[in-house]
């Protein structure tokens, strides 16, 4: 089958021919439906080497950490699946029994570190292929709901969901407002999530117009990129801050813009992995506010993403490539040239 392979460091990875896999005891062999194209991809091929980086992400394997399909066949000992039916890939892959896998947060196993992979795409062959072979476990149904559009939730929706359902207590009650900073794939599905969960006031802001109007068309105020970026922040929550940042950049200049703005007792969240730094002062800072990072999400929280899903509360944005331009969506990514989240479809919709 044909597959895009991240096949060694510092270079773009390559659409080659590898073979089809087959589902072991207790796993699903899909046929991959969609698999999104990620920033966290480019990182893994561009950024990495033998020095840098987690060692379970050596090359080299199939690309793709946010995958739909069908069922195609079972493993040895799999039961309660119909072949066809379309399902959401939780794609972190934990050791299953320590207490972090108990709960369905495999991104914090407690056995990382002795893990050959960490994720369906990430050390662990992924979604970019004609086919997928992943844990049954990691399986959440999508029902008759489109499970192409569906691809990305399985990141930029679950990253998103996790990290704004962390800060919900800051944006229970009346009067509150919450801040999306980068208009990218996950910031524009942080909006509807937002919207979906909370009566908070939404504002979000973003250099480019295109974004600011998608993000407005899901019920957010929008603030361009500027000198008075944080200004004009702070005047739309009358002065007072804003609750709940979400930081989907991570860069220096978003991280002190976040700071900037937060009210009392308000939390900050990054989420985007710009490696960024911001040194903190005690008179720099309203007291009691929370900075904070959060790393995807649970098996839990995808389920609760494939209901708002499938109730039409949350839909991702996506721009379509087969799987024979599928080097030219990391392309258009890399250059910042998507308005949407692309999506691989290795068998055409």
């Amino acid at each position: 089958m044909r597959a895009i392979v991240f096949d060694q460091y510092k270079s773009t990875p390559v659409l080659k021919e590898v073979d089809r896999p087959a589902p072991g005891p207790g796993e699903v062999l899909l046929k991959v439906a969609g698999a999104g194209a990620c920033h966290s991809d480019v990182a893994v091929y561009r950024d990495f080497d033998e020095s840098f980086g987690p060692p379970q992400l050596r090359p080299s394997f199939v690309l793709g950490h946010e995958s739909s399909g069908w069922v195609e066949e079972l493993g040895p000992g799999v039961e309660g699946f119909t072949v066809g039916d379309a399902f959401l890939v939780y794609g972190p892959i934990g050791c299953g029994h320590c207490r972090a896998c108990s709960r369905g947060q495999d991104t914090y196993c407690e056995n990382a570190a002795t893990m050959p992979y960490l994720a369906a795409g990430l050390g662990r062959d992924g979604g970019m292929a004609e086919y997928l072979a992943v844990p049954a476990r990691n399986l959440v149904p999508l029902g008759q709901a489109d499970p192409v559009a569906a691809a990305p939730l399985a990141d930029a929706g679950l990253t998103p969901y996790h990290a704004i359902k962390k800060s919900l207590p800051v944006l229970a009650g009346g009067g509150r407002s919450a801040l999306v900073i980068g208009l990218g794939g996950l910031g524009q599905v942080a909006v509807q999530i937002l919207r979906a969960l909370t009566g908070a006031t939404v504002i979000a802001t973003d250099q480019k117009p295109e974004a600011l109007a998608q993000a407005e068309g899901y019920g957010a105020v929008t603030v361009p990129g500027g000198p008075d970026q944080a200004g004009a922040v702070r005047e739309l929550t009358g002065g007072r801050g804003v609750d709940a940042v979400f930081d989907f950049v991570g860069v220096d200049p978003t991280l002190a813009l976040a700071m900037s703005v937060v009210a009392l007792q308000g939390r900050v969240t990054i989420v985007g992995i710009g490696n960024g730094s911001y040194a903190w002062n005690f008179y720099g800072v309203p007291y009691e506010v929370e900075l904070t990072s959060t790393y995807w999400g649970t098996i839990e929280e995808l389920h609760e993403v494939a209901d708002l899903y499938r109730a039409g509360k949350v839909t991702p944005q996506v721009e379509l490539f087969g799987l024979d331009d599928g080097l030219e969506a990391y392309r258009r990514l890399e250059a910042g040239e998507l308005n949407g989240r692309a999506v691989v479809i290795p068998h055409g919709h």
